[in-house]
């Protein structure tokens, strides 16, 4: 009926300043303990990195050793910045330190490469911190051409693996979860900034705990969308927010867009037929400034954000840094660059304005 989580079955995904334009395509190699970059990486940010060493071993939300049973793949993968870039692993409890709701969390990190491998880039530190929440259905790691970019670029980037949403066992399954996953998104910041506060932490030193963004897609849009600027779920620690084709979602309750809000950036396919664009449209035109949509001609639901390489992920990558240099880390340079790299002819065109452009029908799941 409408008004319910059910209505959401729309969004169920069967898996199957700094130096502008310098790029370069590397191998990452996604293991345990760090993403190893095979070739040069070039690219966008001031503070080059150097290569002084840190002993530090990961450590998990508890203090526990991080697990080591993580399995390892090549990914090929569009750099926007000039880190290298490590990874670490940590087991969130969720709300109220729940011992039956736990949350994999996988941190991309700025690291600096030297002989001996990779160490966190303490030294260009801190970082802002942004927070991946992932499609329903969609793995963590289909994602990782984007979150190492951030990372690259000089984010922390947390992304866990809420319950009831990887595709890894299908039997558990469950998209009525979502109700519960913005407090299990706070519970990651919260477990995310104490870990950085622990001694011997990889994550010791490395971030700016008054720079948080937000990043989510498809149903994680939804919950990252919650977290940022609606009353029910909002999180003040929260400064921007970017939502890749998600939607508001009226199961949450409360209210969207009060007084209150943070800078944000809507992403949205023009062909998106899983979350239309009438709902990045409807949350969008409600939102305060400053704000921006990103339209990509002709884009579907997943491809943009998952598929490394490609034009519009490269555009997408190059938009949302743009995006929270701007207005999380501040850098005014980055105002103008978000627009600039938002335009590309019949690919993309953005928009600053009071309203996005104008789509028919509706949002399923959204205030009406």
């Amino acid at each position: 009926m409408p008004g319910t989580l059910h209505t959401l079955k729309r969004r169920n995904v069967t898996r199957g300043e700094r130096s502008r334009h310098r790029r370069a395509l590397v191998v990452v190699l996604v293991g345990v303990g760090a993403l190893a970059v095979t070739l040069a990486v070039h690219g966008r940010h001031s503070r080059a990195p150097d290569n002084r060493m840190r002993s530090a071993e990961p450590t998990t939300s508890g203090s526990k050793p991080t697990s080591s049973k993580t399995s390892t793949k090549i990914i090929p993968v569009t750099v926007v910045g000039s880190y290298a870039v490590g990874t670490m692993s940590l087991d969130v409890a969720g709300p109220s330190g729940s011992p039956t709701r736990v949350l994999p969390t996988t941190v991309w990190y700025p690291a600096n490469g030297g002989r001996k491998g990779l160490v966190p880039g303490v030294a260009h530190g801190p970082f802002p911190l942004l927070v991946f929440s992932q499609g329903y259905n969609i793995s963590v790691s289909s994602y990782a051409g984007l979150l190492t970019d951030w990372a690259s670029a000089g984010f922390v980037v947390a992304a866990p693996t809420y319950p009831h949403t990887d595709p890894s066992d299908p039997a558990a399954l469950d998209e009525n979860d979502i109700v519960n996953h913005p407090a299990d998104l706070r519970a990651v910041i919260t477990a995310v900034l104490g870990n950085a506060e622990g001694p011997g932490s990889v994550l010791s030193g490395l971030i700016k705990a008054s720079e948080i963004g937000l990043v989510g897609h498809s149903d994680g849009g939804d919950v990252s969308l919650a977290v940022a600027d609606n009353s029910c779920c909002r999180d003040v620690r929260v400064k921007a927010v970017a939502i890749l084709s998600g939607a508001e979602l009226v199961t949450f309750g409360g209210r969207y867009f009060g007084r209150v809000s943070v800078p944000l950036l809507a992403v949205q396919g023009s062909a998106d037929p899983i979350n239309v664009p009438a709902c990045s449209v409807q949350f969008y035109d409600a939102a305060n400034p400053p704000k921006y949509y990103l339209d990509l001609l002709r884009a579907s639901h997943e491809p943009p954000y998952t598929e490394a390489g490609t034009t519009d992920q490269r555009i997408v990558a190059r938009v949302t840094t743009d995006f929270f240099d701007a207005e999380l880390a501040g850098q005014t340079a980055g105002t103008g660059a978000i627009m600039i790299g938002g335009d590309v002819a019949g690919t993309a065109q953005i928009t600053a304005g009071v309203s996005a452009p104008p789509s028919s029908g509706t949002c399923p799941g959204a205030p009406g």
